[in-house]
């Protein structure tokens, strides 16, 4: 069995169960670099419009040389772009975001739209071309080397809330929305647009799913009221999802929230998601148990394995029964993609990922 008929069934989108359970994981740059030299792979980076989904979507040979059933592709900046310096090792991208470089991540110091108040200032507003020349040249170039063997989801996290509040800054953006500014309104448009843009591409491009989402939990609740939510993005969520069946009725829609977002699994499901990533552990309403018995024949799970501390710790025999456990319960009857919760950072060994994986494989059989 395949990489793609094993994530296939495990997702029920064929009939039958998969061999074992499907295996899905990013690295850092810095673990991607450790296993290229492990491995003697050269590693390929895609660079993203957005910088922190850069290795979302890089180093498809060594995920897949390592164990991974998954290739993760997205867009990347147009063709001839070039990051423009501002200061010290700040550059500003293509939606003009002034971004600085950290050990864990690539962090917006300068909004381009921090000073807008009225709809005059988003029309002046020149986004990015989400069809510009080149921005699916390596999306394409890893469906057509690894489309037929594994399941390949093409990413469009930051989708709404997150890529505009970026655009804007947090507090601007959430006293905005408190205050009903007209401008806010026109903003999410303008992100919808972009956003749905890349999607249909990447449809049209052969994924077989696509990855929507942004971070609505903080580790205690939503970050917004469920409420705003449900007024604010919903509906954006549910046009984009119509758009992309229309154009494949067969594409799996995942959608990704850090935090504690349980409130919002009806909503996902009645907006037509097929997979909720990452399944946070350690927050509010994110028992296992409790999400498999109440949502696990409507919805299909995608990570689960705790980052924030189990796998910095290194303990594996904790690393094993908890991958054992999850197994066992969100793999039960199918339905479950195993992966971290996040992203794998510096603080996890490569030895600690190996045995991760060596874990899975070895607990995943069905």
């Amino acid at each position: 069995m395949n990489s793609k008929t094993r994530v296939l069934k495990a997702f029920r989108k064929l009939n039958g169960n998969p061999d074992r359970i499907p295996i899905q994981f990013d690295l850092c740059r810095q673990l991607t670099e450790s296993f290229g030299k492990k491995l003697g792979i050269q590693p390929e980076y895609a660079l993203s419009y957005y910088e922190d989904l850069t290795y979302r979507i890089s180093a498809n040979d060594i995920r897949t040389k390592l164990g991974s059933d998954v290739v993760v592709v997205g867009g990347t900046i147009a063709r001839g772009f070039i990051p423009e310096p501002v200061q010290d090792n700040i550059t500003s991208n293509e939606f003009g975001m002034f971004m600085k470089p950290t050990p864990l991540y690539v962090e917006v110091v300068k909004c381009p739209l921090e000073n807008a108040s009225s709809n005059e200032d988003i029309e002046k507003y020149s986004f990015p071309d989400a069809y510009a020349p080149g921005r699916f040249d390596e999306a394409k170039r890893d469906i057509d080397k690894f489309g037929s063997e594994y399941f390949v989801i093409g990413d469009v996290e930051i989708s709404l809330f997150e890529l505009a509040w970026h655009l804007t800054g947090l507090e601007k953006y959430l006293v905005a929305m408190m205050c009903d500014e007209p401008w806010l309104e026109l903003l999410n448009d303008r992100v919808e647009k972009w956003s749905t843009g890349l999607a249909l591409q990447l449809v049209k491009a052969g994924v077989d799913a696509i990855w929507l989402g942004e971070d609505l939990g903080t580790q205690t609740s939503t970050l917004i009221s469920p409420e705003d939510w449900r007024m604010k993005f919903k509906p954006r969520h549910i046009r984009m999802i119509e758009k992309l069946r229309h154009e494949n009725p067969n594409i799996i829609i995942i959608m990704h929230s850090d935090g504690a977002v349980a409130p919002l699994l009806d909503d996902f499901i009645e907006m037509g998601v097929d997979v909720y990533n990452p399944v946070q552990p350690n927050v509010p309403g994110s028992d296992p148990r409790e999400l498999k018995e109440k949502y696990g024949n409507r919805i299909c799970f995608f990570g689960g394995i705790d980052q924030q501390f189990l796998l910095p710790s290194g303990n594996i025999p904790a690393i094993r029964a908890e991958i054992k456990e999850r197994i066992s319960i969100l793999g039960k009857d199918k339905g479950y993609l195993l992966a971290p919760a996040h992203i794998l950072q510096a603080d996890v060994s490569t030895g600690t990922i190996e045995a991760m994986i060596q874990a899975g494989m070895e607990f995943g059989t069905y």
